[in-house]
C-alpha cells in the first residue's frame, strides 16, 4: 500500500475520533435503560430489532463523518424524519422492521457513492 494512502486513511481515522463528541451529540443509539416510549420499550426488548438500530446508528455515524457538509445536513435531517416515523410504529415489530430495513439500505446507498469516489 502505498504511503500516501497509508497518510490519507490515518487522516481521516483522526478526523473521526476527534468529530466523535459531535456525533454522539446529534444520533445516539437508544439508552434502554432510558427507554421511554412504548417504540423504544419494544426495540429494546427484541434482539432483531436491537441489532437494527445498532447497525443503523454505526452507518449514520460514520456517513455523517464521511460526507461533505451540505449532505451531512440532509442525512441529519433524513434521520430525525426516520425517529418520528419509527415512533408511529408502537409495537408493531413489522412497521419496525420495516422502517430500519429502509433507513439502513439509504444509508448503505451513501456508503456505496463514498466508496466509490475511493481512496478505499
Amino acid at each position: 500500500m502505498p504511503v500516501s494512502r497509508i497518510l490519507t486513511v490515518i487522516s481521516l481515522l483522526i478526523s473521526m475520533v476527534v468529530a466523535w463528541p459531535a456525533i454522539a451529540a446529534d444520533y445516539a443509539p437508544l439508552d434502554c435503560t432510558k427507554a421511554r416510549s412504548v417504540t423504544e420499550k419494544t426495540i429494546c426488548g427484541n434482539y432483531v430489532l436491537g441489532q437494527a438500530e445498532a447497525r443503523m446508528a454505526t452507518l449514520y455515524e460514520w456517513t455523517t463523518q464521511l460526507v461533505a457538509m451540505g449532505h451531512r445536513g440532509s442525512i441529519q435531517d433524513d434521520q430525525r424524519t426516520f425517529i418520528r416515523e419509527r415512533e408511529q410504529c408502537k409495537a408493531e415489530m413489522a412497521c419496525l422492521l420495516g422502517m430500519y430495513d429502509r433507513r439502513i439500505d439509504k444509508l448503505m446507498l451513501v456508503m456505496d457513492a463514498i466508496k466509490a469516489k475511493g481512496p478505499f
